[in-house]
């Protein structure tokens, strides 16, 4: 894909973001995004098959941001029990924020995950990899005794999930509940689960 595609193809997935959030996801179609853009609608089928198309695209772009907000805390220096910490409560503090600050966004988000078990089963690839990153950094450091980090990051990945996935998030608000001691506490758990004693 060129440059200008890739630029005509973000230029449209701002404009539909910006369509849901007027008017909703249910009342957003393809013939509005391109009026808005001062296109025709058969311009916007060069990029993209259907208004579902684009609203995984969007989706799979909020991952994308999520994975390099991830990728910065595996790639920092620091401890690795400092790192770990801060990739799962940045992720948490992401989907909270997301919820607040654009609902439209995050309902579009949350119900293609629920869709598209494909993009879901890649983004959970893409974290734990970065997870097994910062766990395999550790054990290199002698910070972390782990005999085996595939293992390892999964655990964190299933230990945390109901604290960075939309849905839980989502009832969470929605209850009143304040989750982020609770996750400061499983992450307690988890390092010094991993730490390298004695």
């Amino acid at each position: 894909m060129t440059n200008d595609a890739h630029d005509h193809r973000d230029r449209i997935l701002d404009t539909a973001a910006e369509q849901v959030r007027r008017f909703g996801e249910a009342k957003t179609n393809v013939v509005d995004i391109a009026k808005a853009m001062g296109l025709s609608h058969s311009a916007l089928y060069r990029h993209f098959r259907s208004k579902a198309d684009i609203f995984d695209a969007l989706a799979a772009r909020t991952m994308a941001e999520e994975a390099e907000l991830a990728a910065r805390y595996a790639l920092a220096d620091g401890s690795a029990a400092e790192r770990l910490r801060g990739l799962v409560v940045a992720l948490h503090r992401s989907k909270r924020a997301k919820l607040g600050n654009d609902p439209e966004i995050h309902g579009l988000y949350r119900r293609v995950m629920i869709e598209r078990p494909d993009l879901v089963a890649d983004y959970a690839r893409r974290m734990t990899g970065l997870v097994r990153q910062i766990l395999q950094d550790g054990v290199a450091r002698g910070e972390f005794r782990i005999p085996d980090p595939d293992v390892a990051a999964g655990v964190v990945r299933d230990a945390v999930t109901v604290f960075v996935h939309p849905a839980h998030v989502e009832q969470a608000v929605l209850a009143g509940l304040d989750l982020e001691p609770r996750l400061q506490a499983v992450l307690d758990a988890l390092i010094a689960a991993f730490a390298a004693t004695g």
